[in-house]
């Protein structure tokens, strides 16, 4: 449930295994209190188990797969959004400089820090009483988690700092990279630092095709690959971006004249 601040998010997954995707908007600090969560990003993927304390930059497309534990526990999470309002004014107070384009790593674990694991663990008593947890005491507790995570690593500072607005990228790079993601268009434009006309415009010259023709051939053709290394089609059809099996399965039948399952 959310907090009034917005801030800060305790998360407890139902008790079977869940998946999601997402845009990260705001540079999250994550603490994993049970079950496993395993993130994949474009080029990397990442396994969170219990205890686990991760950092992600903003504006990071991920899939998320969260997993109870051995003895049924739900996945539950603590997460802490440091919004770009803070940011700056936490930098303005402390005299930090603002950072530009960092195109750094995804995710920073910072799980060896004695001290942020404890300022956790001042958090989990709100875990079932969040409404404890008032505006005001809120924002002290996400204005130490970035005291915290500057005096773990200094280096932090170019990855936290960074405010900018996405920049005009490689739009092909990003798309042959990021197809699988199931966002809005809108959020591809914006991801790629261009406005939703400019990005249709850019996408023709580059494809030769539209943007919706081009994602649904892309994941299909990535699909028929995996299916073809022996992954099952019921298992492979979120992985490649389409919302539901159905739609998938027709999609597919259309495309090369036969059933995914090749029946």
């Amino acid at each position: 449930m959310n907090l009034d601040s917005e801030s800060i998010l305790f998360s407890c997954v139902r008790q079977k295994a869940y998946a999601d995707e997402q845009i990260v908007p705001d540079l999250t600090l994550l603490y994993l209190e049970s079950g496993t969560i395993e993130l994949q990003f474009a080029q990397s993927k990442y396994v969170a188990n219990a205890g686990s304390i991760t950092l992600i930059r903003k504006n990071e497309l991920v899939k998320s797969l969260k997993i109870p534990d051995e003895n049924g526990q739900p996945c539950k999470s603590v997460n802490i959004f440091l919004t770009p309002e803070t940011l700056k004014k936490y930098a303005t107070k402390n005299k930090i400089e603002l950072k530009h384009r960092y195109s750094g790593i995804s995710l920073t674990d910072v799980s060896n820090s004695k001290f942020i694991k404890a300022y956790f663990q001042s958090l989990l008593p709100y875990f079932n009483h969040p409404e404890k947890l008032i505006e005001t005491l809120a924002l002290l507790k996400t204005t130490e988690a970035i005291t915290l995570l500057l005096e773990y690593d200094q280096r932090l500072e170019d990855m936290m700092f960074d405010l900018s607005e996405p920049h005009k990228i490689n739009l092909e790079k990003f798309m042959n990279e990021n197809f699988t993601y199931n966002i809005p268009l809108s959020e591809f434009a914006r991801l790629t630092g261009r406005s939703l006309s400019t990005f249709k415009r850019d996408f023709k010259n580059i494809f030769d095709n539209t943007p919706e023709r081009w994602l649904k051939n892309r994941r299909l053709q990535e699909a028929k690959l995996l299916i073809k290394t022996g992954q099952k089609p019921v298992d492979i059809y979120y992985k490649v971006g389409f919302e539901n099996f159905s739609h998938f399965s027709t999609e597919y039948k259309k495309k090369f004249g036969q059933n995914a399952s090749g029946k």
